[in-house]
Order: C-alpha cells, then sequence, then structure tokens
C-alpha cells in the first residue's frame, strides 16, 4: 500500500480544499488533546463519516466492514490485547492463515498498523468501519474477556469451594483485573465492572442444570450476558457471599448482605440478595450509584403542563402529604430524590427515612431503616417527629400504622413526600382506604398524587419514522386511520439491536381539589370520578401518546410499561 497522509489523499480527491486542510490541522494542534485528522475533519463538519470512508475506499482500495451486522469469532479478543485494541480503537474481525483483518477507522494510521503488527506477528489487512460501531464492537469483544480469562484459569487450578477463603481479602474495592488477584475475584470483579459500563441496574446469577447464567437488568429489561460453568459455581456464590459478609456455609436460606466499591470514579453500594433453589442459591446484586447528576425535573422526564403541576405541588403550601405512586422500578425513588433537592434549603430542617439510602444529598438528614433491629419506618417517623422537621421523606408507606402516622403529621404542619405501590393515582385513594386509613385523614392532609412509568427511549443512532397500522394507533387511544408518524429503532450495535437507549417517565399528576376532597369523605365513586376530571386531570396515557408522536418512545413500548387497565 501506498504511504499517504490523509489530508493529502483528501485535497487530491477534491474533498477538501487546502484552506479546509489548514484550517482543520490548526484546530488539531490548538486543541491538543491528540485526535487523529479525520475526526476533527468530522466534528469541525467539514467533512461527514460517510465521505471519509467512501474516499479511503475509492483511493486505497481499503474494504468497508459493516461491524453492526457481523459476527467477530470470541477467539479473536486472545490475538490482540485489549490494552493495544481501546488505545487505538481498532479490533481483529478474522484471521485468515497469517493474515490478520484489522477494522479501523483510520487506515492511514500505519503507527498502529506497524504496532498491531509487532504484538501478534500477523500481517494486518486495514479495513475501515465507522467510529460508533467500532466503540461498540470493541466494547463487546473484550467486556466478557476478563471472565473468560478468569474461568479458564479456575478451572486450570482447579478452584472450587475449598479454596475461596483466599479471596477474603479484597471485598471494599473494585479494581483493574489484577494478575496477583485469585481468579475467582478478577471473575465476579470482571461481573461487576460490565454491568457498571452497561449502566445495569441489577445482577442475576441463576443456576441451571448444567450452567450458572449471568444475566443483566439494562434499561429495565433482562439480558442474557454469558455463562458460568456448573463446577465453578459454588466458588462464585461463595465470593459473593464474603463480600455481602454472609455464612458461606448457609445454603438452605435466603440471606441479605451489602457492599460498597468504587470504580470509575463512582461509589457504589451493592445489596445482595441469596435465594435457595434446586440447582443451588441464586444471587442478585442491585447497583446503587451514590451520587447522581441526573436528578432535576428535566433529566427525570418532567415537561410542559406536567412540570407546572410539579412545581406547584411541592411549592404551594408548606405542609401535606404529596404521594409518588406506581409499581416496583417505575421511578418513584428519582422522583422523590428530585423533590428532596429542590425542596433542600438552609432554612428547613428535612429527614428522610430510606431502605436503602440510594443517593447522598448534603444538608439533608438520611436516615438509613433497619427493620432487623426495629428501626422501622413507623418507629423512626415517631422519633423524627421530636427532631422538629419541617420536611419529610418516607421512602415508602408499607402498612398502616406508618401510613396513619404520615398523615397525622402532615396535618400537624409537616410536609411528607412518600412512595406506595399503587397502579395509578385514583387507586391510592382506595390503597389508602383499604389498608385502614379513616377518609378523613386523607381528605384532610394528602395535597397530591403523582403517578409514573419509565418507558425505554428510541435509540437515536438507528431511529426511523414510519406509518402505524390500526393497532398501534389502538396502542395509545388513537382514533383508526388518523393521520401521524410513528418513530421507531431498527437496531444497531449502539443499542444491542433492541431499538431502545435510556428510559424516560411518564407521568399523571393529580391535585387534590376541593370537591375531590368532598368525595372522599363521602366515599362516593361516582362523584370522586367527576371531581378528579373536573381539575383538569390528564390520564398517563396521554402523556405516552405526546411521547409516541415525539418520537421519543414507541406505542409497543407504551403497551409493555403501561397496562390497559391503567387507563
Amino acid at each position: 500500500m501506498k504511504y499517504w497522509r490523509l489530508g493529502d489523499l483528501l485535497v487530491s480527491s477534491g474533498v477538501i480544499t487546502e484552506e479546509q486542510l489548514e484550517d482543520a490541522l490548526a484546530r488539531q494542534r490548538s486543541a491538543g488533546d491528540g485526535k487523529r485528522l479525520g475526526t476533527v475533519l468530522i466534528e469541525s463538519k467539514i467533512i461527514t463519516e460517510n465521505q471519509l470512508i467512501e474516499t479511503l475506499q475509492m483511493q486505497l482500495g481499503v474494504d468497508f466492514i459493516d461491524l453492526n451486522n457481523t459476527s467477530i469469532p470470541p477467539s479473536m479478543a486472545a490475538i490482540l490485547p485489549k490494552n493495544i485494541a481501546k488505545k487505538h480503537n481498532v479490533i481483529p474481525v478474522k484471521l485468515v492463515h497469517n493474515e490478520l483483518y484489522l477494522a479501523m477507522t483510520d487506515p492511514l494510521n500505519y503507527i498502529t498498523i506497524e504496532e498491531v503488527q509487532a504484538a501478534t506477528r500477523k500481517k494486518v489487512i486495514p479495513v475501515i468501519a465507522t467510529m460508533a460501531a467500532m466503540e461498540r464492537a470493541v466494547m463487546n469483544l473484550y467486556s466478557n474477556e476478563g471472565a473468560a480469562r478468569a474461568i479458564e484459569e479456575m478451572r486450570k487450578d482447579n478452584i472450587g469451594e475449598a479454596t475461596i477463603e483466599q479471596s477474603k481479602d479484597n471485598v471494599s474495592y473494585l479494581g483493574d483485573d489484577d494478575a496477583n488477584s485469585a481468579p475467582t475475584i478478577r471473575l465476579v470483579n470482571s461481573i461487576i465492572e460490565r454491568a457498571v459500563t452497561d449502566n445495569a441496574s441489577d445482577i442475576h446469577l441463576e443456576p441451571r442444570e448444567d450452567e450458572m447464567m449471568v444475566r443483566m437488568r439494562i434499561d429495565g429489561i433482562m439480558r442474557n450476558i454469558f455463562t458460568v460453568p456448573k463446577d465453578l459455581q459454588g466458588s462464585v456464590i461463595s465470593r459473593l457471599k464474603i463480600m455481602g459478609n454472609m455464612d458461606i456455609a448457609q445454603h438452605r436460606l435466603p440471606q441479605d448482605g451489602r457492599s460498597n466499591i468504587r470504580i470509575r470514579q463512582q461509589d457504589i453500594d451493592i445489596r445482595i440478595s441469596t435465594l435457595p433453589t434446586i440447582y443451588g442459591e441464586k444471587i442478585v446484586l442491585r447497583l446503587l450509584r451514590k451520587t447522581q447528576n441526573l436528578l432535576t425535573m428535566e433529566g427525570i422526564g418532567l415537561r410542559g403542563e406536567n412540570m407546572e403541576l410539579f412545581q406547584k405541588l411541592i411549592h404551594n403550601n408548606s405542609e401535606g402529604v404529596i404521594l409518588i405512586v406506581g409499581p416496583t422500578g417505575s421511578g418513584k425513588s428519582s422522583t422523590m430524590y428530585t423533590m428532596v433537592k429542590d425542596l433542600n434549603r438552609e432554612e428547613v430542617n428535612m429527614v428522610t427515612l430510606e431502605d436503602p439510602v440510594e443517593y447522598n444529598i448534603d444538608g439533608v438528614n438520611q436516615v438509613q431503616i433497619n427493620e432487623k433491629t426495629g428501626l422501622t419506618f413507623a418507629e423512626t417517623l415517631r422519633s423524627v417527629l421530636r427532631q422538629d422537621p419541617d420536611i419529610i421523606g418516607v421512602g415508602e408507606i408499607r402498612d398502616t400504622e406508618t401510613a396513619e402516622i404520615a398523615l397525622r403529621a402532615a396535618m400537624t404542619g409537616h410536609l411528607v413526600l412518600s412512595t406506595i405501590h399503587t397502579n395509578d393515582a385514583k387507586s391510592s385513594i382506595d390503597r389508602l382506604l383499604g389498608i385502614g386509613i379513616e377518609p378523613y385523614l386523607i381528605s384532610g392532609s394528602v395535597k397530591g398524587i403523582i403517578s409514573q412509568r419509565l418507558v425505554r427511549r428510541i435509540c437515536p443512532k438507528c431511529k426511523i419514522a414510519y406509518t402505524p397500522d390500526e393497532n398501534e394507533l389502538e396502542l395509545v387511544k388513537m382514533k383508526p386511520r388518523s393521520a401521524a408518524t410513528f418513530y421507531k429503532g431498527k437496531g444497531c450495535a449502539d443499542c444491542f439491536y433492541t431499538g431502545y437507549s435510556g428510559r424516560i417517565a411518564a407521568f399523571e399528576i393529580l391535585l387534590f381539589s376541593q370537591d375531590v376532597k368532598r368525595a372522599i369523605i363521602q366515599q362516593d365513586p361516582v362523584a370522586l370520578d367527576k371531581a378528579i376530571a373536573a381539575t383538569g386531570f390528564v390520564p398517563i396515557i396521554e402523556n405516552c401518546r405526546e411521547l409516541v408522536l415525539e418520537g421519543i418512545t414507541t406505542a409497543k413500548e407504551v403497551s409493555r410499561a403501561v397496562s390497559r387497565t391503567d387507563y
């Protein structure tokens, strides 16, 4: 291959001018961040990534490879070390005899080609790929590399439960793969690191008849990650029990534990739960990130009228109960923390009761509930009322006693924030009545109810428009043959080919009017429905419809996340 410089090649091909090249080179020099010229040209919008690829293909005869639709054998991870692949953002695609086909974003980077040839002792054949696809492919190929290497070493050393005790010394932090660490430690660390990288909320290690499956909940959906051989199951479980300060000899009863780690400048609290099954103990790890920068009204998905209602609810009057409702995993805790951050001021005394404390907020007195020691929500709430609070946050109303204390506290001049597991705003009233709360307490203390669901966002990288059919229109309560454009993700490497990336909350907010309060006291369902409608209450399905029409989520995702019984 003739040695070219990228800038000269683009100028000679007529893609850019000499002046544009000089401008890009000046930007590259002034930035001083080591970016390649091609990246600078694309970021400066002088050329597009497609123009760059087409030029390199035509002028150099370098093939283009669509990494989004290419299956790369896991064995490729053993040919090129991870540190070189990540350093240069390249990935081995296939090996044919002594020729290594290497996907690159810049096939003119001869220094990289020479380094890869020296490391692999193979002749490198460059192929070109897009930047986004390259980054995802590198992550996917090498994400399980540490786990695979650790498993191989465990099998080679015949590690089982008898040798797991050696790992008791490294339980409070998570580092990179350490050659001096036991392979069991490195295996568990690699699993946790993969979960953090993929922004998983939970890790599930599920014993099967012939293997142990590792699954992760990402964007609310479970995904299979890889499997651990059956003969190594016991050592992995024992390692996790040690991390959680649990009894490694107890296999017949459920256990709970916790561990704190630090990874990638993030402090993460891990809640570990075991459950005996017919094939061994299942372990679930809940990852709680201690610091979050997205706890804002915009960050949780509040917009337009819902934003106005939210602000009116928390800032008008300084007493009453605000309930945040929804099923498990609907984002109630994030919404409550957003309220706490917004209300946190020097002139107020705020106390929260939580199980567990998920985010640390400066200036707020956060109490960790521990029911095993008698520190229950109800008992702690009684004590908090003697601490001169202005605002009280109750993590969850679980029983009649807690509900009654919280509502009475609101009637004596306190602002109380809490969550409760119900499907929608209206059913929360029925829930409180059902657990034995007097109607006058509900009417006199509750200011409003926020009901929410989390729906997955369409992946922006593979988002396309289409015309919905009548079934999809029905999912979001639109009339048949309505003129509308919907959007969906066709699936790409960036979204793990799901078509979704990230989540946003859909809301319905009910403010209690005098008519609503009166209907609750009278326990008149018909009058209550009329009173709720008179407030201008907008059901959650209408908020979901807006998200669909704006191209934020899909009708099918709305159907999955929002049950038809909710509207």
